[in-house]
């Protein structure tokens, strides 16, 4: 039996914790889970390959460290621990190719438009110029505005 799957990519922006947020309470009113995705974009330092190999453990390490602080909330939200995803990819959009290609229970990507201004977010204008179809998958998207309040996330969700 397959799992509805929501899935959320963890980045840097203070939209990321609106998008898991709202993806947490989607899954709970639906019976889903939630998969987090951190995507490790190679290291510019190519000189030599003992610094690169550490750049890549920090960040990899980084990564770790993202994903275990946003568990503990999507486990207490859903009653479910998430699936946690670290890709390696020249870029999201990559990544999000190889994810999907690779996990069919994925059924909803979440993503939280910017705030303040800085246009939508590099994925969501991404998505708007280059569609939403990633590799041989097609998935639904589901923005949600970037400031959405706790109360208005429950009301929504």
């Amino acid at each position: 039996m397959s799992q509805r799957k929501f899935l959320v990519i963890a980045d840097d922006t203070p939209e990321f914790m609106t998008a898991l947020k709202f993806a947490c309470r989607r899954a709970r009113s639906t019976s889903g889970h939630v998969a987090i995705l951190r995507v490790i974009e190679p290291a510019v330092f190519e000189h030599w390959s003992g610094v690169r190999e550490e750049i890549d453990r920090q960040a990899r390490q980084e990564a770790e460290a993202v994903l275990q602080e946003t568990a503990g909330y999507v486990l207490e939200e859903t009653g479910y621990p998430p699936e946690l995803l670290i890709v390696n990819a020249d870029n999201t959009r990559a990544a999000l190719k190889q994810v999907l290609a690779d996990d069919p229970d994925i059924k909803i990507l979440v993503l939280a438009a910017a705030t303040g201004g800085r246009g939508p977010g590099p994925l969501v204008a991404s998505m708007a110029k280059e569609g939403v179809k990633w590799g041989a998958r097609k998935l639904p998207v589901t923005v949600v505005p970037g400031d959405l309040t706790d109360q208005e996330i429950a009301e929504l969700a």
